[in-house]
Parts: C-alpha cells; sequence; structure tokens
C-alpha cells in the first residue's frame, strides 16, 4: 500500500501556513481537480479526494496539532473519512458555495435582510432651519399579524417540500458543472403551505401604511439623509429588517440665501446712509438685531454676524449671517437735492488732493508741449 503525501506538500502550503492560506490552496485545488471539470480522469479523482483529506485534517487546529506532533498515524480516522465525491461536496459546502452560488447545508434558504426604503420629505427653508417634528406614512410590507409571518391558516404547520426535502434547492447540470439552483416547488423555502392563511395567502407578509414619529435636526439642506434603523422592508427567513432613509428637500426662502451653514441677506440702504453710516435693523431667523452701518460703506460691502446662520445637524457651532449692502441711488431727485449734489460735487473738487491729481492728470500733456517749444 502506497504510503500518504505529507498533507502540507499536497496543498502545497508551508507548515507555518495561516487558516486562510490553507483554505485559499485548498479551494484552488478543489476547483481545478473539481470531478465535473474533469469527468472520466481516475487521477484528478484522486487528487481531489487527497486535497479533501488534507484540508479536512489542517483546517481544524485539535487535529493539526496532532498531525504535526504524530503525523499520519496521529490522525489515523480523523480524516479521509470520503468515501465519495458527494461527501467531501457535503462535508465543504461553504466552500463550493463560493465557487456556483449555493450553500449545500439544506434547510431552505438562507436568512436574508430585508429591503432598505426611502422617503423625500419636503421642507420649508424655516422647518430646515428651525429643525421639526414630522409624522410620516410609510407604505411597507409587515409580518402577517393573523399567521404571525408563518404563511399558513390557524397556526397549521408548513410542511416539507417533497421535491427538494427541505433543502429549498435541486441540483442542475450546467456544462461540466454540477450546481444548485432555487426548488420551483417550494420557491426556496424548503417548505409549502397546503392550507395559507386567508389574509396574506401564504406570503407570510401584508401591505400596511405604518405612521412614523421623526424629529429633524435643526440645519439640514437638500440632499441631507436620516436613517431609522430597522424601518424598512422585513427581511426573510429570519433575516433583520432593512432600513428607511428620509431625504430632505429644502424649499428656497425669501428673504434668505444659503452658503453651507451661512445665511446670506441683501439688506438695502440710501446713499445718505452709506455716506455717513447709521444703525439698522437687520433680519434674522429668531427676529431683528441691529447692526452699524460704518460712514463709507460701499455698495457691496459685507458685513459678518458671527453665530447667526444655521445650526450644524451634528453640533459643532452654528454659521454665520451675512449682510450684503444694496446702496439704493435715487432715480428722480428735486431741484433743491441737485443743488446741494452740485456744491457738493464743487466741494469735492475744491479738496487739495482733488487738485493734486486734476494736475498731474494733465501734465503730461504740458510737458510734452514746452518741450516742442
Amino acid at each position: 500500500m502506497a504510503s500518504k503525501r505529507d498533507y502540507y506538500e499536497v496543498l502545497g502550503v508551508s507548515r507555518d501556513a495561516g487558516d486562510d492560506e490553507i483554505k485559499r490552496a485548498y479551494r484552488k485545488m478543489a476547483f481545478e481537480y473539481h470531478p465535473d471539470r474533469n469527468p472520466d480522469d481516475p487521477e484528478a479523482e484522486v487528487k481531489f479526494k487527497e486535497a479533501a483529506e488534507a484540508y479536512e485534517v489542517l483546517r481544524d487546529p485539535q487535529k493539526r496539532q496532532t498531525y504535526d506532533r504524530f503525523g499520519h498515524e496521529g490522525v489515523g480516522g480523523m480524516g479521509g473519512g470520503f468515501h465519495s465525491s458527494e461527501d467531501i461536496f457535503s462535508t465543504f459546502s461553504d466552500i463550493f458555495s463560493e465557487f456556483f452560488g449555493f450553500s449545500g447545508r439544506g434547510g431552505g434558504r438562507r436568512p436574508t435582510a430585508g429591503a432598505d426604503l426611502r422617503y423625500n420629505l419636503r421642507l420649508s427653508f424655516r422647518e430646515a432651519a428651525k429643525g421639526t417634528e414630522v409624522t410620516l406614512k410609510i407604505p411597507k410590507k409587515v409580518e402577517c399579524p393573523e399567521c404571525e409571518g408563518t404563511g399558513a391558516r390557524d397556526g397549521a404547520e408548513r410542511q416539507t417540500c417533497q421535491q427538494c426535502g427541505g433543502a429549498g434547492a435541486v441540483q442542475q447540470a450546467q456544462g461540466f458543472f454540477r450546481i444548485a439552483v432555487t426548488c420551483p416547488n417550494c420557491q426556496g423555502e424548503g417548505s409549502i403551505v397546503r392550507d395559507p392563511c386567508p389574509k396574506c395567502m401564504g406570503r407570510r407578509v401584508v401591505q400596511e401604511t405604518r405612521e412614523l414619529q421623526v424629529t429633524i435636526p435643526p440645519g439640514v439642506d437638500t440632499g441631507s439623509r436620516l436613517r431609522l434603523r430597522g424601518e424598512g422592508e422585513p427581511g426573510e427567513n429570519g433575516g433583520p429588517p432593512g432600513d428607511l432613509y428620509v431625504v430632505m428637500y429644502v424649499e428656497e426662502d425669501k428673504l434668505f440665501r444659503r452658503q453651507g451653514q451661512d445665511l446670506v441677506l441683501t439688506k438695502e440702504i440710501d446713499v445718505v446712509q452709506a455716506i455717513l453710516g447709521d444703525k439698522i435693523d437687520v433680519e434674522t431667523l429668531d427676529g431683528t438685531v441691529p447692526m452699524e452701518i460704518p460712514r463709507g460703506t460701499q455698495p457691496g460691502e459685507i458685513f459678518q454676524l458671527r453665530g447667526l446662520g444655521l445650526p450644524h445637524p451634528s453640533g459643532g457651532g452654528d454659521g454665520d449671517l451675512l449682510v450684503e449692502v444694496d446702496v439704493r441711488i435715487p432715480k428722480k431727485i428735486n431741484k433743491k437735492q441737485e443743488e446741494l449734489l452740485r456744491e457738493f460735487d464743487q466741494l469735492e473738487e475744491e479738496k487739495p488732493m482733488s487738485r493734486v491729481k486734476k494736475f498731474f492728470g494733465k501734465s503730461p500733456k504740458k510737458a510734452a508741449g514746452s518741450e516742442e517749444e
């Protein structure tokens, strides 16, 4: 009888290889020597079983420790008990599910998380700025209250599907692979309902409209999302429910413009206020506050009022209020106003600096003329 090869040599790994490396090595060999890829190839079948035997021992810490100390004699009976390829598929179904997309463990479908839901919420500018409480009406699937999610009438038990034997999947040949597909009889449930619940018709869930009280934090903007865990569709086969995402759409305001968490307000003043300065009232989200207009304020000048903008939804301080000054120029003036403006203009012309500017503005011509003379 031929002696067995070293298990590490079979998988092509070192003796200090980690669990992940051993698993990857076995996956590679199992795929390479899979019987469906190598039909009527005895050598490939031998290597397929040899790799499975090695992996069966080396994946188990206790078996591996015994094998490292005593070799094949120490693990006699611990590995290599595979009489057929089906034994290997059954033992390492998790490995083969990575190839073919099924578990092979039986018992129907795996637990599946419920679908997430989205709710588009329209808010006024002030609601978004200050925060608010809203009631949402969410149409969603919920566990049938009459059958408590079993799908059967009056608590009747579900019966094991005869076609798949409760596995939820049946084997089919596809090329040189043998794969599992969802059982067409039970739709992957592994069991069927002979007497379905009259409310959900055996579907386990019903459509309802649920009301949710939701707190919208202050400072949200268009595109902000609020996640409500567990308020989505229910999961299947014991899986967790999905989440509900509330997406904000904020209307524009007639008075304020938004720049991040800052507010921009355009404030109109007249020419006299811009020239002489003044104290004016400025609108904020919480009423009006006084603001000084300094002498000589220019059109488009911006004044910053700290902390009077929008709060950050997650905290971290408030934005600022930016007041942009728009100087109003009168379209019509009376005769007296015109006289005063012309007098003002004359006084500006008589300022020493104005005369100096006027002189230098004309001097280049005069200088050129004198040189020609």
